[in-house]
Order: C-alpha cells, then sequence, then structure tokens
C-alpha cells in the first residue's frame, strides 16, 4: 500500500515498512530518476544511522537504476554532506552530480524515515513532491527489479578537507567546547574536523546508533538538553548539540540557550548590510534588529522554503528558530549545523561575548513552540477555518493590528503576536506566542487557542455532514 501522505511539503517522510516500503520506495527511485535522466542522469545518495537505512538505500538505487541513472553512493553521512555533493565533484566522477537524496528521519522517532532531495541544486518539494506522489499512486502496481548497483564516493572526506580548510585560522583556538550529537550523524564529521583543528573539546553521544540509547535527537526539546546543560555547569564554556541528520543546531552558553533567530543577529551582526530570510515563528526582536543594519525578511518555514526564497533575493543567510541556519555567505546556502558550529567559534574567537550580545537585546516574553495534535486531514482546514473567525472575531478577543498568512496565521497584536501554522511534518499545529510581558503573552495565547478549538470543531461538524450523519 502506498499512502500518499508520505509526500509532505519539504520532503518525502513516513514509517518504515509500513510506508516506506519496497515497492514505495522502488517506485520513488525509478519516478525521480526518470526526471533526473533528463538532467545527465547522476545522482548521489547518502543515509543517517537509522537501523532500515541502508534498507531504503538498496530499494531507491533499483529504481534509480531502472530509470537509467548512474547511482553514486558515500554511505553514512549528515545531510550537509550529502547537500555538499551537489556543489563540489566526487574525485572519482567524471560527469558532474545532477541530484542527491538524502535517506533520513531528522529528528522524527526511530521508527520513520524518509527523503530530502535535491535536483539541478534546488530543492525538490511542494507542488513537485505532490506530482510526483500523484504519479507514484497510479503506478502503484509497477514491478521493479532488484539492482543495488552503486559507485562509492568518499564526500564525507572531501567535506571535512574543506570544513578544516576554510577554517583553519580557528587552529588551537583557546575554548572549552562540549557538544551532543545525540548518537545521530554529526559525529561521522565532527571528531575529526575537531582534532585537525586542535580544539578543545567533550563529545558526548558519538556513535552513530539509530535506535537513539541516550535521547532522542531533537535539541528543540529541553529535555534533550540536560546532558550537555550539566557539562556547562562546570568547566566547558560553549556548548553544541545536534539533531539526528546534523542539519540542525542548538547553541548553549553557561547562561543562554541560543535560539536560531537570535543566532542570525549574532552571525549577521558581522556581515556589511546582509539580507536575511528568517520564518514565520522567529521573534520581532530579530527582524527589528537586523532591519537597523540590513534587510530582514519573513517567509515560509521549512529548509527547502527558506533556501529557494535566499536563491530569489540573494540573501547571505535564512534561520529557523529550530536551528537551521542556511549561509550563502562564503558557503553554498544550504542547511548545515557542523558548519554553523564553526561560524559561531570564529564569531568567539573575534572577540564577540555571545551572553553580552544576547542580553544588550530588547526583552521580550516568548513562548517554546508549543504543539497541538490533530490529524493530517484536519490541520490544514482548522487554518482555513482559523482564519476566517479571525476575520470577525470574538468581542473579548484583543485588538489585531494586522495578519500576516504567509505560513499560516500569525497575528500581531498591540504588545506581540501569535502564530498558529499546520507542521509539515507531523500531524500537529504549532504555535508560538511573543510580547512585552508574560501576561499579554498568555492573554494571546489563550484567547488563540479558543478560536483554535472553534476551528477544530466547524471541521468536525463538516466531517459529518460528509457522511451523512448529524451532530447532535
Amino acid at each position: 500500500m502506498i499512502t500518499k501522505s508520505i509526500f509532505r511539503e519539504y520532503d518525502i517522510r513516513g514509517i518504515f515498512s509500513s510506508e516506506l516500503n519496497e515497492q514505495s520506495v522502488k517506485l520513488i527511485g525509478y519516478f525521480l530518476g526518470l526526471k533526473i535522466k533528463k538532467l545527465g542522469g547522476v545522482v548521489a545518495i547518502g543515509y543517517d544511522a537509522r537501523t532500515h537505512s541502508p534498507i531504503l538505500r538498496d530499494y531507491l538505487a533499483s529504481g534509480l537504476n531502472k530509470a537509467g541513472c548512474t547511482v553514486l553512493d558515500m554511505g553514512m553521512v549528515a545531510t550537509p554532506v550529502n547537500y555538499f555533493a551537489n556543489f563540489v565533484q566526487p574525485k572519482n566522477i567524471d560527469n558532474p552530480v545532477n541530484a542527491s537524496i538524502m535517506i533520513t528521519g531528522s529528528h522524527n522517532p526511530s521508527e520513520y524515515n524518509g527523503f530530502k532531495i535535491t535536483i539541478d541544486k534546488k530543492p525538490f518539494f511542494s507542488d513537485d513532491i505532490y506530482a510526483l506522489g500523484d504519479e507514484i499512486i497510479k503506478n502503484k502496481d509497477m514491478i521493479i527489479k532488484d539492482d543495488t548497483a552503486t559507485i562509492f564516493i568518499d564526500t564525507k572526506n572531501d567535506y571535512i578537507s574543506f570544513i578544516i580548510e576554510h577554517f583553519s585560522h580557528l587552529k588551537g583556538m583557546d575554548k572549552k567546547i562540549v557538544f551532543d550529537c545525540g548518537n545521530g550523524v554529526a559525529g561521522t564529521v565532527i571528531i575529526d574536523i575537531f582534532d585537525a583543528l586542535d580544539l578543545n573539546y567533550k563529545a558526548l553521544f558519538v556513535e552513530p546508533d539509530g535506535t537513539f540509547p541516550n535521547h532522542h535527537p531533537d535539541p528543540t526539546e529541553e529535555h534533550n538538553l540536560v546532558d550537555i546543560k550539566k557539562e556547562l555547569e562546570g568547566d566547558f564554556e560553549i556548548g553544541f548539540a545536534y539533531d539526528g541528520d546534523a542539519d540542525r543546531i542548538a547553541v548553549l552558553t553557561k547562561k543562554h540557550n541560543i535560539k536560531g533567530d537570535m543566532l542570525a543577529i549574532l552571525l549577521s551582526s558581522q556581515m556589511e548590510n546582509p539580507t536575511v530570510i528568517g520564518e514565520v515563528k522567529c521573534s520581532s526582536v530579530m527582524y527589528d534588529t537586523i532591519n537597523q543594519y540590513g534587510r530582514a525578511v519573513m517567509y515560509k518555514t521549512g529548509h527547502s522554503n527558506l533556501k529557494v526564497k535566499m536563491k530569489e533575493l540573494d540573501a547571505q543567510l535564512a534561520c529557523e528558530v529550530s536551528g537551521h541556519v542556511f549561509f550563502s555567505d562564503r558557503y553554498f546556502g544550504f542547511d548545515d549545523a557542523i558548519y554553523a558550529t564553526l561560524r559561531v567559534l570564529e564569531l568567539i574567537k573575534n572577540g564577540m561575548d555571545l551572553d553580552n550580545e544576547i542580553e544588550k537585546l530588547p526583552a521580550l516574553f516568548s513562548t517554546e513552540e508549543i504543539k497541538v495534535k490533530t490529524t493530517e486531514s484536519q490541520k490544514f482546514e482548522i487554518i482555513k477555518n482559523l482564519k476566517t473567525l479571525l476575520q470577525n472575531p470574538p468581542a473579548n478577543f484583543p485588538v489585531i493590528k494586522s495578519i500576516i498568512d504567509v505560513d499560516g496565521v500569525r497575528v500581531n497584536f498591540e504588545n506581540g503576536w501569535g502564530l498558529v501554522r499546520a507542521s509539515n511534518t507531523t500531524p500537529v499545529l504549532v504555535t508560538r506566542f511573543e510580547s512585552t510581558s508574560n501576561e499579554s503573552a498568555k492573554l494571546y495565547e489563550d484567547k488563540l487557542n479558543e478560536l483554535i478549538l472553534l476551528a477544530k470543531e466547524m471541521v468536525q461538524i463538516n466531517d459529518f455532514d460528509k457522511i451523512g450523519i448529524v451532530k447532535i
């Protein structure tokens, strides 16, 4: 069985065996391969530490080979290493790489896996993924034989050499560093890089293990940062934590957990007249601060969305609160937590006191991302209904100054804002609230949650109507 829900806004993601199985993945490889073949047909595959990733690699290679592609295999790598193959030619391959596919479940539970796809140096996402899903479902009974032939490429060591060369000025830096790989794939590159640069570090949970025995590899969740915070109570001065495929970073000092939007301020402050792309969850502090010395643009959440917008606006930097940080300043424009680590260390080497810079910023009260459970089939309908309700809100609703609907709804109030958007990777609504006081942030949260409940009820009523049941 092939379910349409695995074809998401900016990647393909589902549960191994039941959703991502031999039939579905071979077809994904074949129909993607037909598109890649038109450009030359050379495609690079990498995979993360999940136990089923090598199995999916074989299924995917079979489909790509049937489509007539040349399949390059870089083995277990971080997602940024997979992206890197699109921009730096493998030494043992004559023809240019036309595409890459990273097999990863990112920060999802261990039963999940998926594919992040780059074709012609651009993300393959949104309508292209949805159309691919429709094509696969139409041909769901097509049989593809096993053909796992691949050519090995050592992209990992090419990447390591590149990073070492570009950050050679950090060699022997006098700072006590701790990092937590969460048993994801960050450890496949960061140890070699730090050793070559003679950095003083302690590494936690480096060994890749797709069962994630120590904690889940999602650094946006505070309970996953307990171990690194404990280390920072001692001699260590700066800490970094990574998600399962090493394209998201958490930066921690002894005093602060520096989110992606605040990182964007620190990093862009050293750039000349920068254009910076943020997403709808980013703090107003980020937009207001960067606009004082450059240009900050709000756009949709999602790594594919931000990469495309960066290229469109020739931006130097982009960020998500969750820790995706994208550099085209001195780099290739994709999200890379390892590269971001070195750029943060560079700030410190150049004399920046991260805590001091954060504490200079205006003090606002922000919630973490708050997730509201729903279903894949209902989440977008709820957002649609919420937009309708906001056109004529209840009399006791806070005064609305404006509404930004580039991704869900970000409601600007007199003293802050509230966001409600549908996650593109899980069956939840994501909310976040910010204001000049805890009280008003809580008010915005409560009032928007009341409207979310109403919007949910509207969906349920419509669902009853569709199946001919009257709700009493």
